[in-house]
């Protein structure tokens, strides 16, 4: 038998009730969102959990207040909260990002949608506003415009170094060549106008001559500083061990390099960037370690390339807190983080310091042609 007009109408009530509950529940739990309702004139007339935890007011300080509380001074002086308004009331909807202000007077980086609500009647009672914060989002997207901005610079600073380097080897270095040669060529006639008693006179010239050879071994040592012609005409493998060689005349403190990973075809960034980690390194370890004995490993397996830099010094004291720009730690880090890999620091007080950087074989080798 059918239900009458009467019971129908109080089952429905009944659903629009536990309905209305529920969404009330669902709206009171999520505090992940900010979720409240605003009258015709944008006066806060509901605040759910999720409001207070973005915004910092508790209802009792924020029911009746019109929600422009929100925003920024720039945005209240383009009449930016009317304007919102004004357009989910014509379109239905509006959907806006930018800086919203919390009780505190803190910024957050905010998601807003504006739900126009009317009545059966088409009469505007007011609206729904749900407010997400993207703080985080914001703060990574600003991080990884800052990571691309230093690529860039470590980039450029490279190739400046590359192209000053050229310039010291092929330009100033045949130079002093040439003048070398000049001063050699005058030594021989000046010994043919000479009496045999007077050559001691010559001693000067040859210390000139000596002076020169040092300031063309400085040169050479400079311009490889800067950039290593073996980086771009050997690969990664040869620079590294060229470098431990010069290290190891240069200070006399012996250093193993240990290469177990086959001839890698690294890209120039991968390449100059582990090159770099290494130079960093071993200049701490001249500067701060009083090792007797370094050793500069490069390995790789399936998915990662492997290098590793380990001195036998006095390593960090127990309980010391190595700083995060300390001994040029900060640019190693931003290197490899550039190459999609992690660096780490380890240290023994007596045993020296360790210093590992693990990178992704996919971010670092040069593509096949096919």
């Amino acid at each position: 038998m059918p239900k009458s007009n009467s019971a129908l109408y109080r089952s429905c009530n009944l659903s629009d009730i536990q309905l209305s509950h529920r969404y009330r529940l669902l709206v009171e739990t999520v505090e992940d969102y900010a979720i409240f309702m605003l009258d015709a004139g944008g006066n806060v007339t509901s605040w759910n959990p999720g409001a207070e935890r973005a915004k910092g007011y508790p209802p009792e300080e924020i029911i009746g207040r019109h929600f422009s509380v929100f925003y920024t001074p720039d945005d209240l002086a383009t009449d930016k909260p009317a304007r919102l308004l004004a357009a989910a009331a014509l379109r239905g909807r509006v959907e806006d990002e930018g800086w919203r202000v919390r009780k505190d007077g803190s910024r957050f980086w905010a998601n807003v949608i504006i739900t126009a609500v009317h009545d059966e009647n088409g009469i505007l009672l007011g609206f729904a506003k749900i407010t997400r914060d993207l703080s985080e989002r914001q703060r990574l997207g600003e991080f990884e415009s800052a990571a691309a901005a230093s690529a860039l610079v470590h980039q450029a600073r490279e190739n400046e170094q590359k192209r000053i380097a050229r310039e010291l080897h092929d330009d100033l270095g045949q130079q002093i060549t040439a003048l070398k040669m000049a001063l050699a060529r005058h030594e021989t006639e000046l010994l043919q106008h000479v009496s045999e008693e007077a050559t001691g006179l010559l001693r000067s010239v040859r210390e000139i001559a000596d002076q020169m050879d040092t300031m063309a071994k400085s040169l050479r040592r400079v311009a490889a500083d800067l950039r290593p012609p073996v980086l771009d005409d050997l690969g990664l493998e040869a620079a590294l061990e060229w470098m431990t060689e010069a290290f190891e005349q240069r200070y006399s403190v012996p250093v193993r390099c240990d290469i177990q990973a086959l001839p890698l075809r690294l890209n120039d960034l991968a390449a100059i960037s582990l090159y770099r980690v290494a130079q960093e390194a071993l200049t701490n370890v001249a500067r701060h370690a009083r090792a007797n004995e370094v050793s500069v490993t490069l390995s790789a397996d399936e998915r990662h390339c492997h290098l590793r830099i380990h001195d036998d010094g006095v390593g960090l004291a127990e309980g010391s807190t190595l700083r995060g720009d300390a001994f040029g730690l900060l640019g190693m880090r931003e290197r490899i983080l550039q190459l999609g890999g992690v660096l780490s620091v380890q240290s023994t007080p007596g045993d020296g310091v360790t210093i590992a950087a693990h990178v992704p074989l996919a971010r670092i080798l040069v593509e096949a042609t096919p």
